[in-house]
């Protein structure tokens, strides 16, 4: 990831031709893009009967990829999942296996496709963050008919700095801004501590906060899904760690009941995982995945009938 971006193994000049436009630079990204896609092939374990789609572009920056995980023999009008990864806003990558591996083993054979997003990082802001991932979901369900899914069956999942993202959009729904995106089922919040961003900055913090939300309080409440949150928001389910000392569950309990007031469903999962559990255990047999997908099943029958499956 850090090459690609960097441009380190690029052909002589071939920095400086990219700054200019036409053909070649749209070239010299496409040839990044392959090789990162080299470099990942044996990153993430594909199970047999999953066939994946990698680096699909939803954007012109190298960064603005998804991949897509469907099965081989796809169904019709199947259902969709987009996760966003983490990594505090300034690392993280859709290909990690700890990401994904358990999810596309456990629901992609059940007819669920899998949509893994990748989006710029910091030092760009938080708000070209957010609207990288709302262009992935866009762009989702705009294609999802071609990997025999529905675009109208969608949920939003997202760990850490990504639960944070997928929270604000959610959060938003039916905003201006959002026009382009359809409606979606649901949303699972996995872990985030920046879900009351004013609160958060008002107390001791770790210094990624300061790097990722700025010293601007107008700034806090635009990107805090506590205070952008509108009765259009989906239902949600906040599944946090038990194990922080920052104790994300007190916060995710005062945000359902803020959600709650609003008429909006949410439904908080604590969990005895450290934070890094918290997304990779998504997916592995076990309560915690059951508990997911209690959720997912009650948003919409298709769902319920795949998670069924065995």
């Amino acid at each position: 990831m850090v090459l690609a971006a960097s441009g380190l193994g690029d052909p002589p000049g071939a920095r400086a031709a990219e700054a200019g436009a036409g053909p070649l630079r749209e070239r010299l990204m496409e040839r990044r893009a392959e090789r990162r896609a080299e470099r990942r092939a044996d990153v993430v374990r594909v199970p047999e009967g999953v066939r994946v789609l990698r680096d699909l572009a939803y954007g012109s920056d190298p960064r603005q990829v998804v991949d897509v995980y469907r099965p081989v023999r796809p169904t019709k009008d199947a259902p969709v999942i987009v996760m966003v990864h983490g990594g505090g806003w300034r690392t993280g990558d859709k290909a990690s296996a700890r990401v994904i591996e358990n999810k596309i083993e456990r629901w992609v054979p059940r007819g669920i496709v899998v949509v893994s997003v990748d989006y710029r990082l910091l030092p760009v802001p938080l708000e070209q963050q957010r609207d990288d991932v709302r262009a992935a979901i866009a762009f989702v369900q705009r294609k999802a008919a071609e990997w025999g899914a529905s675009g109208d069956r969608l949920v939003l999942m997202g760990h850490s700095a990504g639960a944070h993202l997928v929270d604000l959009i959610n959060a938003s729904a039916g905003v201006p801004a959002q026009r382009s995106l359809r409606p979606w089922l649901g949303t699972v919040s996995l872990d985030s501590a920046a879900l009351d961003v004013p609160a958060l900055m008002k107390r001791r913090h770790a210094k990624l906060y300061d790097d990722a939300f700025g010293t601007d309080p107008q700034r806090w409440a635009a990107l805090s899904p506590m205070q952008q949150l509108t009765a259009a928001a989906t239902p949600m389910l906040l599944a946090c760690s038990t194990k922080r000392n920052d104790d994300p569950c007190e916060e995710s309990r005062r945000f359902a009941g803020h959600a709650e007031r609003l008429g909006v469903r949410a439904e908080v999962l604590p969990r005895s995982l450290s934070h890094a559990e918290m997304n990779a255990q998504v997916g592995a047999p076990g309560a915690y995945t059951r508990r997911i997908e209690a959720f997912l099943s009650s948003l919409d029958r298709s769902l319920a009938d795949a998670l069924a499956a065995r």
